[in-house]
């Protein structure tokens, strides 16, 4: 069976190599002739012996080897990274925040009235990949009549040309709202009791970052 010990010397300067354990010498009977550390393998199998030298010179030009390599995938790594962090607006999510501000004793009427007309049309939107995110919510607390608000939806669009466009959600509501009439009329009395409605655009501020 082999057995692999590893031996770690000075080179005297000559380039011998001391005899190993019982007299056997080392192979060919001299190291490599380069001065500071050898690294002697010694291979045992059946009580004999092979020493195999590897000079520091060769130790040394495979660690920079190894090293060169990791550095290159190291910087390969960053340049992916950069690239993905430094994407252009149109490949990036996009949030509005859609404030709905209802008439006085009107706020669950209008809401009602969302939740069965234009919500819908909004997960139509989902289902297509143009909306990834949305939530609803309302104040725990009243507010002044010039901050007040009674509902604000916040919409997670694909990206800015998205939420921008021109789309056209008719055939959405055809297929949803075969009575078109009633739907026509419905939302026009959602919009009667709406006070006020305002958008905001909001972006991520990276606290951390100089």
């Amino acid at each position: 069976m082999w057995a692999l010990r590893r031996v770690v010397r000075a080179d005297g300067g000559n380039g011998e190599l001391n005899r190993g354990a019982g007299g056997a010498a080392a192979a060919g009977g001299r190291g490599e002739s380069h001065s500071g550390i050898i690294i002697t393998f010694r291979v045992e199998k059946g009580g004999t012996v092979n020493d195999q030298v590897i000079s520091a010179r060769k130790v040394l030009r495979s660690g920079i080897i190894l090293a060169l390599a990791a550095a290159l995938y190291l910087a390969a790594q960053s340049a992916g990274y950069a690239q993905a962090t430094q994407a252009s607006p149109q490949d990036r999510p996009f949030m509005v925040e859609y404030y709905y501000k209802a008439k006085w004793g009107f706020a669950e009427e209008f809401i009602r009235l969302y939740r069965k007309n234009h919500y819908p049309l909004l997960k139509k939107q989902v289902e297509e990949g143009r909306i990834l995110q949305m939530k609803t919510e309302r104040p725990f607390y009243h507010a002044g009549e010039d901050g007040r608000w009674d509902y604000r939806v916040t919409i997670v669009w694909k990206n800015s040309v998205v939420a921008h466009d021109d789309y056209d959600d008719s055939v959405n509501s055809k297929k949803l709202f075969p009575e078109q009439q009633a739907f026509k009329r419905e939302e026009q009395r959602r919009f009667e009791i709406l006070l006020g409605h305002w958008d905001a655009a909001v972006v991520p501020v990276d606290m951390d970052k100089p």
